[in-house]
């Protein structure tokens, strides 16, 4: 028999579940379907943003304490996973109670498909149900990468971003497959633990989404950090020998094997799409896997919607909570006026990497006429406060309107900064609001005034 609700949305991520929320507000029946109970809540508060910045904290007390001795190291590190466990574990039950203990909201444990446009089959551990909606929402979000090396999947000692966490011995020496932003946090705070952490990526260049000036300073401070990064290495395989894993690659033609207690795999990660059966819906996707939506996240399907990762752009919470917002607007009739905005990222490495519009880099290739400054940290009283003067700051300007079109900090306390630019950039301000700005001293924020104050325009 098939059930009828009057919104199906499948995935607990951000945006469903605060749709959830907002469509059960409103008095409709609302079917929330979850694939697995460890995920209540979405990627972000299960094996995201929360317990990595927990472990973050973590790392950076415990390299304040400067512990010798690796029994010590791994002592720390074991009562983090403890924490960052305990954590995960009440933020999930207050997000499944938030909806669970709603009326007009049933929560479904399994897998969902389509059968057609209107009908969607969960398989769960109880059995198999049908439900049908006049509306359907997608926020399935994203599934790791992970490439066809041999052995990487059977060997016992290798890791994905999500399994990792769970690890309660602190490896002695951490190989890292990949050296995008997801490893890159990895091998930083696992550092700072006191892991041997080495990077293998099949790239020449490091970074390559940054300038060339913003990704030598950070190549330079994991470098000082005691990180080993290697470039244009070609994996061949990974096999187990006297309890560890044997990596065995080719770096500029030449054989090289690396051991290891552990392997992380950060290869990246792709739209969670393989159990939805899109096509039974006519639903169409995009190249890389997306799901193919207009600007209010209808799919090709009108009566549809899809949020968050799963549409194949940005990869983070905030993403899909605005793309809630898009949504909640084209439901009651309207259109979300600040689509297009500009939106920041930061990377939780020591120190953080933080970005809000156009690169250096960018700009020139739209062909714009820019202003360019740069900041060593070196100069901002507060960094030394803080004892981590490492870093550097950047900023674009269109010397035309004075708008600023892009920054990167990477600095102490970059993630609350980029908040501030990203505000001004919104607003239209020109660079003279920040170069002008009143900030409170010593801050990182008052940088900002020196940073803009090196415009010419």
């Amino acid at each position: 028999m098939t059930k009828t609700a009057d919104s199906i949305i499948i995935g607990y991520g951000k945006g469903g579940k605060t749709l959830a929320g907002y469509l059960a507000g409103k008095g409709e029946q609302v079917a929330i379907v979850e694939q697995s109970d460890k995920m209540y809540g979405g990627t972000c508060i299960n094996v995201g943003c929360i317990p990595t910045k927990s472990l973050v904290d973590s790392a950076e007390r415990a390299a304040i304490r400067k512990l010798e001795r690796f029994e010590e190291k791994a002592a720390v590190y074991a009562q983090a996973i403890e924490d960052k466990t305990a954590l995960v574990e009440k933020l999930r039950s207050k997000n499944y109670h938030m909806l669970a203990d709603k009326e007009n909201v049933t929560v479904y444990l399994g897998t969902a498909g389509f059968i057609d446009a209107h009908t969607v089959e969960v398989v769960g551990p109880e059995g198999t149900e049908q439900l049908t909606a006049p509306k359907i929402f997608i926020n399935t979000g994203s599934v790791p990468v992970v490439p066809p090396i041999e052995g990487l999947a059977e060997s016992s000692r290798v890791y994905l971003s999500e399994t990792i966490m769970d690890l309660k011995e602190l490896p002695r020496k951490l190989v890292i497959i990949g050296g995008g932003y997801i490893g890159l946090e990895y091998a930083s705070f696992y550092r700072m633990f006191g892991s041997e952490v080495t990077i293998l990526q099949n790239n020449t260049e490091f970074i390559p989404r940054e300038d060339r000036d913003i990704a030598a300073a950070v190549q330079a401070e994991m470098t000082r950090q005691g990180i080993r990064l290697e470039f244009g290495t070609e994996i061949w395989r990974v096999r187990e020998e006297d309890e560890q894993a044997v990596i065995e690659y080719e770096q500029a033609g030449t054989p090289q094997l690396l051991s290891a207690d552990a392997v992380l795999v950060a290869t990246g990660r792709r739209p969670n799409t393989d159990d939805l059966h899109l096509e039974k819906a006519g639903i169409a996707t995009l190249p890389r896997g997306g799901i193919r939506t207009d600007r209010q996240r209808q799919t090709t399907q009108p009566h549809i919607w899809a949020m968050g990762d799963v549409v194949g752009g940005l990869q983070f919470t905030y993403v899909s909570l605005d793309d809630f917002r898009i949504v909640r607007a084209a439901l009651e009739g309207g259109t979300y006026q600040d689509w297009g905005r500009n939106i920041p990222y930061s990377v939780f490495i020591e120190p953080s990497l933080s970005r809000v519009g156009l690169t250096e880099q960018e700009a020139r290739e739209k062909g714009l006429k820019i202003a360019v400054a740069t900041l060593p940290v070196a100069a901002i009283p507060k960094a030394h406060v803080l004892k981590r003067p490492q870093g550097l700051l950047k900023a674009i300007v269109d010397r035309d309107s004075q708008k600023i079109l892009g920054a990167t900090l990477f600095c102490p306390e970059s993630y609350e900064m980029i908040n501030i630019v990203k505000l001004a950039m919104d607003a239209g301000l020109t660079y003279r609001s920040l170069r002008d700005q009143i900030f409170t001293h010593p801050t990182m924020s008052e940088s900002l005034n020196d940073l803009f104050g090196q415009i010419k325009v």
